[in-house]
């Protein structure tokens, strides 16, 4: 089945989040009330651990976080050079992000994206552990900033086929419901090299909220995006791509 569905058909997506706001101390008090309520449910260690000091992990809460960077990638043939065979010699890989401190106008311009150019039932969007994580978390965002959902993230009243949604996850879970396995971790069992060189996604919080590199989180979101789509080339049992096949735009 993966075998059949046209790569042009397939955007990968990776998102990068944080909370908020940089500080539990700078939490309105509404939302520090329920960030309390809410943090019971996540501490492991009540002597170790309070809603101050676990406040960090807010960010992958639509609730409490928001989204700073979405890199999008998509494989498309490239122009014919001389002496360049076709096929998997002849693709690159283009990637594009869209990123700042103003939420609202990033997801508005993803937004404008997925409905100028992947509005047709065929089209996919792919990302690792997206059902559980990239999806959702944009869709909500989307929502809360008042952006209409567009038809690809939008999964009311869709039958599960209907749903047009891939991920590498769940996809190589192939039916084992409890297994959890990593973007590095699969990468590395696949013979793909790391997107985790530089930075991981425990660190985005300080390099947003206290380096203040958003450059540097789009570098690292970018990478994913590529082993993404190295991941799908390798389960459809295709070359991978090459660096010099990366195209990235403004």
């Amino acid at each position: 089945m993966l075998e059949t569905i046209p790569l042009d058909c397939i955007l990968f997506l990776d998102i990068e989040t944080v909370p908020q706001y940089p500080a539990y101390e700078q939490l309105p008090d509404n939302f520090r009330m329920l960030w309390d309520l809410k943090s019971h449910a996540l501490i492991r260690n009540p002597e170790l651990e309070n809603p101050r000091n676990i406040y960090r992990r807010a960010g992958i809460y639509a609730e409490f976080g928001k989204v700073i960077c979405i890199s999008v990638g998509f494989i498309r043939a490239s122009q014919p050079q001389e002496g360049r065979a076709g096929g998997a010699q002849g693709r690159e890989f283009r990637v594009k992000s869209f990123y700042g401190d103003d939420e609202a106008k990033l997801l508005s311009e993803f937004a404008d994206l997925l409905n100028s150019r992947y509005n047709k039932p065929e089209h996919l969007l792919c990302a690792h552990n997206g059902k559980e994580f990239d999806f959702p978390f944009l869709s909500r965002r989307m929502l809360i900033n008042g952006i209409k959902l567009p038809r690809a993230l939008n999964t009311h009243g869709k039958k599960p086929w209907e749903v047009q949604h891939l991920d590498t996850m769940d996809l190589w879970k192939f039916g084992d419901y409890k297994s959890y396995t990593s973007l590095n971790l699969l990468a590395t069992a696949l013979n793909i090299p790391t997107p985790k060189d530089d930075i991981d996604g425990s660190k985005v919080y300080d390099v947003y909220w206290e380096e203040k590199n958003i450059d540097r989180i789009v570098t690292y979101c970018q990478k994913d995006v590529l082993t993404v789509a190295q991941i799908i080339l390798r389960m459809r049992g295709e070359p991978i791509i090459e660096p010099g096949q990366v195209v990235v735009s403004n």
